[in-house]
């Protein structure tokens, strides 16, 4: 009897909805909380941090200064310095505190999109009186040339000098 009552059926169909909808919400939350996956979520830790927020930047680099800037406290050395300059760099970076800080960019090929970040966090975090250099790898023309393909070869990739310089031949 109470299964074909409009009323109780109409209350249950809405109970339903809402607890899809309160699944959804909880996952998105949840998301939200770790700083790899959040979206909406990154502009309150970009406010708690005191970073300015740029909605015009992916994702990506938006995560990487939040990940550098959490990072970047306590006793500041090269292994500190490296744990920031890692969060922003899609390979493997070194680190070194002679004659100033160097930082190297040494399995990946180019200048890393938000390089700017970087630089601004690391100043932010380093002693002001140590100078910092970066040191970024090129696909050099020995390395082209080491691939023995002809000119008409490279030219049929269809990349242009800049990725090729930044990337390599792929």
């Amino acid at each position: 009897m109470v299964r074909k009552d409009p009323l109780t059926n109409e209350i249950n169909g809405s109970i339903g909805l809402s607890l899809d909808n309160f699944e959804v919400e909880m996952n998105s939350l949840l998301a939200q909380l770790n700083i790899d996956t959040a979206t909406w979520a990154l502009s309150i830790y970009e406010k708690e941090l005191g970073i300015r927020t740029d909605l015009n930047k992916p994702l990506d680099e938006r995560r990487s200064v939040i990940k550098s800037k959490i990072r970047g406290t306590g006793k500041i050395g090269a292994a500190q310095i490296k744990i920031v300059a890692d969060a922003y760099s899609n390979g493997d970076v070194e680190v070194t505190l002679e004659h100033g800080i160097r930082i190297e960019f040494t399995s990946t090929y180019g200048i890393p999109p938000n390089v700017d970040d970087l630089k601004r966090m690391v100043r932010e975090i380093a002693p002001a009186h140590l100078s910092i250099n970066y040191v970024f790898r090129f696909y050099t023309y020995g390395e082209m040339t080491a691939t023995v393909m002809t000119y008409g070869q490279i030219k049929a990739t269809g990349l242009t000098y800049k990725e090729i310089k930044n990337k390599g031949l792929m």
